[in-house]
This record gives C-alpha cells, structure tokens and sequence, in this order.
C-alpha cells in the first residue's frame, strides 16, 4: 500500500512540472529543470536576479537523482524517504500545491460522465531510537464508496487536465468530503495499530538505559537542573512517536471504466 517506487513518484513529478526527463533507467534519473523549477530547488536566486538584469533568459541546471541503492556510485544525489531533496519537494509540493481539482481528458462526441474521487497522499512518520516514513495514496470513489490503493500510480497512466474535456458532464458525490476522508482516515489508522511495536519496545529499553547511565553519571553531583535538561532531551529523542500528516490531496473526476 505504500508508495515505495520513489523513481515513479519523482519522474511522474518533474513530467507534471513540465521538465524534460533525459534519462530514466534503473534507479537513475537525470532532469533538465526548466526556469520555475530551477528557482523552486536549486537556490540560485542571485543568478536568477542578475540574469533577468542583463535581459538574458538563463541555463537551468540538470538535477540527477539515484533511488537505485545498487548504483550509489553513479555521480548525482542519492534520493530516499527522508532525504533533504525529497523532504524539500515534498514541502514544495505542500506549501504550493496542496489541494488540486483535474479530469480525465476525453474525447469524444456524445455525454461521458465524469465521476468524483477524492485521492489523499498521506505520511506516516515513526520515530524513536530510529525513524523511518511511509507514504500511502489511496483513492476514494465519492459515489459508490469504491477505495482504490497506489493510487498515484493509477492516476500517472492516465490523461489528466485542468479543463472538463467537450461533452463530458460532472456526476454529484453521494459521500461528503469530510466523511470520505474519515474512511481513508480509518484505513491509515487501523494499518498503524496493525503494525507490530517492537521498534517502540527497543526504544523505550534505551531510553531507560541512557537515563539510568545519565544518572550514574550525575551521581554526587548537585548541578539536578542540568540533568533534568539532558534527562528531557535523550525522552524526546527516544520516546516511541508516531504522526500521520496529510501531504496532498484532490478531487479527480474520470470515467467510470478508468481504474
């Protein structure tokens, strides 16, 4: 259910920002970034400043990611779930493009009707000794309650637009927004509490261990604020946490034989 093909997020990613995929192959993806998404990831404001001064259009740069472990050596940035480079198109993607509405382009010259999904990119973030994400996307059909997974992966097979296409027509949602994304809610809860808990278990053995050390260590000493500092630093590094965050969201109208 999680999205684990990082190399399908990120080329399906750069193609929705009209960048040029170059090379696409075995965990090796190199971009040719166009202007916007050279200012978006690249920090070069003080370029870009002087360039448009001068009246000259600019090079945006190339940007090559390695989601292959195997091939870690090729020149270019290793890419994986909690990475600085996705963390940052992820917070792109959450401060600018949060919440989108596309249909599936049609063509044709008779009624289509268009049916209402509602699709939820969701992390879930663990921490404690160690931390780890996952991210889900899961499709809600807001007329007959149908629940998709890997959604994104269906969505990147298919034509999507910002436009109703000619002849087509919008079918109301029987499912409100609000209780719709309650049951995607549920779906993300009742995997978590399924998850077995022993990373909590080793991490809260570890906690007890560092503070017992920690108080070893500050035993005859009178300095009790500083331990009590060091005492709450190591419990908010080791304390089991999990957190659900909602990166993304849509409706996407499609056909009814689309996925």
């Amino acid at each position: 259910m999680a999205i684990t093909n990082l190399n399908l997020f990120l080329s399906s990613y750069f193609t929705a920002k009209n960048c040029k995929v170059i090379q696409n192959s075995d965990g090796v993806l190199k971009i040719q970034l166009n202007e916007q998404m050279d200012r978006e990831l690249m920090n070069r404001p003080f370029y870009w400043h002087y360039i448009k001064k001068i009246g000259r259009d600019g090079d945006p740069m190339q940007l090559s990611l390695i989601t292959n472990p195997e091939k870690r050596e090729v020149p270019g940035e290793w890419i994986h779930f909690g990475s600085p480079r996705l963390q940052q198109i992820m917070n792109h993607l959450k401060s600018n493009e949060r919440y989108t509405k596309l249909f599936q382009k049609v063509v044709t010259t008779t009624n289509i009707p268009l049916y209402p999904w509602l699709v939820t990119n969701i992390k879930i973030s663990y921490q404690g000794q160690h931390k780890k994400d996952e991210i889900f996307s899961i499709g809600l059909h807001l007329v007959n309650g149908r629940m998709k997974l890997d959604m994104m992966q269906e969505l990147d097979k298919l034509d999507l637009q910002t436009k109703i296409s000619d002849f087509c027509f919008t079918i109301s949602p029987m499912i409100k927004l609000k209780s719709g994304y309650l049951r995607i809610e549920d779906v993300i809860t009742n995997y978590v509490h399924n998850q077995e808990d022993d990373w909590a278990k080793k991490s809260l053995k570890i906690l007890d261990e560092e503070i017992q050390t920690l108080k070893h260590f500050y035993e005859g000493e009178t300095d009790t604020e500083q331990m009590k500092k060091e005492i709450d630093d190591l419990t908010k590094r080791y304390t089991p946490k999990i957190t659900i965050t909602v990166i993304n969201g849509g409706i996407f109208y499609l056909r009814e034989d689309a996925l």
